[in-house]
Order: structure tokens, then sequence, then C-alpha cells
């Protein structure tokens, strides 16, 4: 099974989940978040393939989200809103993301990539 590994190289929580994809020799394509982030559609389809609530994919501690105060922005934003904010920065986006055929983990959690990528 390959994997896509978005991530951003300078980020200790993406190392730790590269890190793990490694040892557990799981095949993956990473793709640098920032230099090469998801497009709209894209995240539509990860995002929807996820299950998780459009809002869980914002960087909630990241800089730029502080700095443009993305928390009173999402309160009242469409979901067509939020995938255009994600789509034009990928600092904005909360990673590592992993995404297979049917499975999406955003973050990094030792137990959940256990369960989820093994």
């Amino acid at each position: 099974m390959s994997v896509t590994f978005y991530w951003y190289p300078k980020c200790g929580t993406c190392r730790k989940a590269k890190n793990w994809l490694d040892r557990n020799e799981v095949d993956y394509i990473a793709i640098d978040i920032v230099e090469q982030p998801p497009d709209k559609s894209e995240l539509k389809t990860i995002i929807e393939k996820s299950g998780l609530p459009y809002k869980n994919f914002f960087n909630t501690s990241g800089k730029k989200y502080r700095e443009l105060v993305f928390k009173d922005k999402l309160k009242d934003a469409t979901e067509d809103e939020m995938l255009d904010y994600l789509a034009s920065d990928g600092m904005l986006i909360k990673r590592p993301i992993v995404e297979g055929k049917n499975k999406v983990t955003v973050g990094f959690k030792e137990e959940v990539f256990d369960q989820t990528w093994q």
C-alpha cells in the first residue's frame, strides 16, 4: 500500500511521522505541504475521506493562523470558504496529513498510525 504524505520538513511532528512510516516500512510519496500545498479539490477529497470536520484541518497552533485571526474567521465560514483559506497557504494546514486509498490521518499520534497504517 502506498500513501501520500503531506509534510513540512522543518516540523518536528512531521519528522516523527516520517520516522514512523520509515520504521514500519510504509511506502509513501512525500509532498512538502508548503511548497506544493494540495489544491482546493484535493483538499475537499482528503477532508471528505477523513470524515473529520473541515476545522480540524487548520493548523491552530501556527503563526499564520493566529496572525490572521482565523479563530474568528472560521466561526461563520462555509466549507467552501474554508477550502479557499486552506488552499491559499500550506502553513494554514494542519500537518502531517497521510492519505491512503480509503483512509486519512491528520496530525501525528503513534497509536493512531499503529491502528491506521500498519
